[in-house]
Order: C-alpha cells, then sequence, then structure tokens
C-alpha cells in the first residue's frame, strides 16, 4: 500500500519587502509564470502579481519556500485580482 501524505499545509505567509526601488523581496510565491527584463509576472497566495521596471533579474527563485528577490529599477507593483470567493453559482442564484 503507497503512502499518502495528508497533512494539511498551513496557508504560506505573503510579504513584500522594496528595498530602494532596486530589490524586491517576496514570499508566498506559488508559480513564475514568465519574466524578462521588462516583467515579471507570479502567482502568489494572495493573486497573480506583476512587477514592470528594467533590467530585471531573478537573483534567487526557491521554490520550496515560495521565495523569489528581484533585482533592477523596479518601476510598477500590481496585483491582479484574486477569483471571487463564494461567488459561484448557486450562491449567486439565491441572493
Amino acid at each position: 500500500m503507497a503512502y499518502e501524505d495528508r497533512r494539511v499545509q498551513p496557508e504560506q505567509i505573503h510579504s513584500l519587502v522594496l528595498e530602494g526601488r532596486e530589490r524586491l523581496s517576496v514570499a508566498g510565491v506559488t508559480d513564475v509564470e514568465s519574466f524578462n527584463e521588462q516583467e515579471v509576472v507570479m502567482g502568489t497566495t494572495r493573486g497573480g502579481l506583476t512587477v514592470r521596471g528594467d533590467k530585471l533579474h531573478m537573483e534567487r527563485l526557491s521554490v520550496d519556500t515560495g521565495d523569489v528577490t528581484v533585482t533592477g529599477i523596479i518601476d510598477a507593483i500590481e496585483y491582479e485580482d484574486a477569483a471571487p470567493t463564494g461567488g459561484g453559482f448557486f450562491s449567486r442564484l439565491f441572493k
């Protein structure tokens, strides 16, 4: 019989630390969708996150801990709206 890990993982803490618009540390990253010198697009535990700027470089990416460090000239940090919670078909039908 195969062992199945059924432990519940606590929600990973999400945080941002921006140092002088040249270094951004992000915790709670679930995936990195794309990156180049002008834009980094990643998923976090709090929704999508896009970092825009110039000469952007992913200095550190840890899949195990969900930590990402982006260096370069950071011009914008933008969140996508997270998926609505509790807004399924039946909840709208029975308002």
